[in-house]
Parts: structure tokens; sequence; C-alpha cells
């Protein structure tokens, strides 16, 4: 199995920049794909990104289309969202996932592995 920790959340204000990491330890990273999900409070966790073990597969949600980027460092067993022009709707916990497959997906319950997310808040 692979471990997962996102690091990088904070507080900033709307139209600044961020970037989150994700640090994979266990089995090798590049076996897998890596997602990132969001959840604000009372709402449902929010499929934001996911890349395949090479960059070729690229999927995004509409609410961050444009603004954010998915990237990983297999050599660096590490994964990154660039989240650029941020606003306050983008306020939530951000979670690092990782699944094996062929195929793209993006819904939480397709991937098997967490961390343990990191607090993004964004100020008017």
């Amino acid at each position: 199995q692979v471990q997962l920790a996102e690091s990088g959340g904070g507080l900033v204000q709307a139209g600044d920049s961020l970037r989150l990491s994700c640090a994979a330890s266990g089995r090798t990273f590049s076996d897998y794909w890596m997602g990132w999900f969001r959840q604000a409070p009372g709402k449902e966790r929010e499929f934001v990104a996911t890349i395949n073990w090479s960059g070729s597969s690229i999927t995004y949600g509409d609410s961050v289309k444009g603004r954010f980027t998915i990237s990983r460092d297999n050599a660096q067993n590490t994964g990154y969202l660039q989240m650029n022009s941020l606003l306050p709707e983008d306020t939530a916990v951000y979670y690092c996932a990782a699944r094996s497959g062929i195929y793209t997906a993006s819904r939480p319950r397709d991937f098997r592995y967490w961390g343990q997310g990191t607090q993004v808040t964004v100020s008017s």
C-alpha cells in the first residue's frame, strides 16, 4: 500500500496562488494514479483533478479548470496541485488520493489511499 501526506495549505487572499504537495511512501508511487479532492464544511467531497503515472492523462473538475494544475514527480515520490486565481469558494480541506487502474476516475470511492488533508482558506 501507499501512504500519502499533504502539505502546503494555508490562509491566502482571493486572487493569490498556493501550491499543495503530496508526499508518497510505501509502494512505488509511479504505480498509481494520483488525485486531488476537496471538502468544504457541510458539503460532499468534490473531485479536483487526477493524473496518471506518466502525466499523459489529466482530468480536472469543472470548477477549477484553467486555474489549477496537477503534476507529479515520480523520482521524488511527490505530487502537486498548483492553485492560481484562488476564490473564496475554493476554501476547503484538500485531500490527496491514489488508486491503481488503467482508466481515469473521479469518484472518491474509486480511490483507495488517502492523505489526512490540508486546510486551504481563501479570504475575500
